[in-house]
């Protein structure tokens, strides 16, 4: 069995253009966005390993953050989560899947998560 390395970022939260409805569609939605990827692991971490055998997590913030393109409209949310998925993947030959999670937060009446999960894996 392969060793697996997840890296994991949760509940960053983002104001992204988003939505299909007129009131959704002039002002940034805010989104609650979670990325797990799997990253190719070596057969061991020593103490001394450096950083680029794994990956920066910031990378995984970034890409919900910096790497969204501003003024962009996206129709929906599994737009954004495929630009965050195909953002990391771009970066780094070594991430096998890629999984964001998002929540409309806009939309949540009694503390319900409303949204999606895309999972993504190298083709």
């Amino acid at each position: 069995m392969d060793d697996r390395l997840e890296l994991e970022v949760h509940d960053i939260e983002v104001p992204v253009l988003t939505g299909i409805y007129s009131e959704e569609t002039h002002l940034p939605q805010p989104l609650r966005i979670s990325i797990t990827l799997e990253l190719e692991a070596p057969a061991h971490f020593a103490p001394d390993t450096p950083l680029a055998t794994s990956k920066n997590y910031m990378d995984l913030k970034r890409a919900a953050t910096e790497a969204l393109p501003p003024g962009v409209h996206f129709t929906l949310i599994e737009a954004v989560a495929d630009h965050i998925a195909e953002t990391l993947m771009l970066q780094d030959a070594r991430v096998r899947w890629v999984k964001v999670k998002i929540v409309k937060l806009a939309i949540s009446e009694q503390g319900e998560a409303i949204g999606i999960t895309l999972l993504r894996h190298r083709r």
